[in-house]
């Protein structure tokens, strides 16, 4: 006689379609707790760019140096001018105010406190205003400068052409005089 298996006591097939079905529920899973992690970042940033309205509010609206707003791509970020920004560390409770150079990335600041970052980014504004005072300085007096008449170079090298000339007439009209002996 031979013997049926028993179906009971083996582990059944997993087939495709539910196997398929578990990887896409675990995918949403992590992709939920990475929208949570990212979402919690922007609250942050928020946080912190709403602690930063009242420095924003003193600045001159002539200046338009800054450009304060959060993007929110793969890495949120509190961008506070051109170059430098705030992101969040790796713990995503600590605040990393950078700056791009030319020479790559620095870190202006880094501090899980609030106030710590709002004096480095009132610190950096400031000195960013104090070099644009400074450029504007020094355009103002190379426009002053420039605005004063110049001594002309034409002038005198007419008058150096014209003394020349008389110089080689003479020396010509003196050899032109002189008796021709033989």
């Amino acid at each position: 006689m031979s013997e049926a298996p028993d179906s009971s006591t083996e582990p059944r097939p997993v087939r495709l379609r539910e196997a398929l079905r578990q990887a896409r529920l675990e995918a949403a899973d992590r992709t939920g707790v990475v929208v949570d992690l990212r979402d919690a970042e922007v609250a942050r940033l928020e946080i912190l760019s709403d602690a930063l309205d009242p420095l924003f509010a003193e600045i001159p609206n002539q200046i338009d140096l800054f450009d304060r707003g959060i993007s929110q791509g793969e890495t949120p970020r509190l961008w506070i001018d051109v170059v430098a920004h705030v992101v969040m560390g790796r713990d995503k409770r600590q605040y990393r105010f950078v700056q791009d150079t030319r020479n790559g990335r620095i870190v202006l600041a880094e501090s899980h406190d609030i106030g710590a970052i709002v004096k480095a980014v009132t610190d950096y504004v400031a000195r960013r205003m104090v070099e644009r005072e400074r450029a504007f300085s020094v355009a103002r007096e190379q426009a002053r400068a420039d605005g004063e008449p110049r001594r002309g170079r034409f002038w005198p090298f007419v008058l150096g052409f014209v003394l020349g000339a008389a110089s080689l007439f003479g020396f010509a009209l003196y050899e032109s005089l002189k008796p021709i002996s033989f």
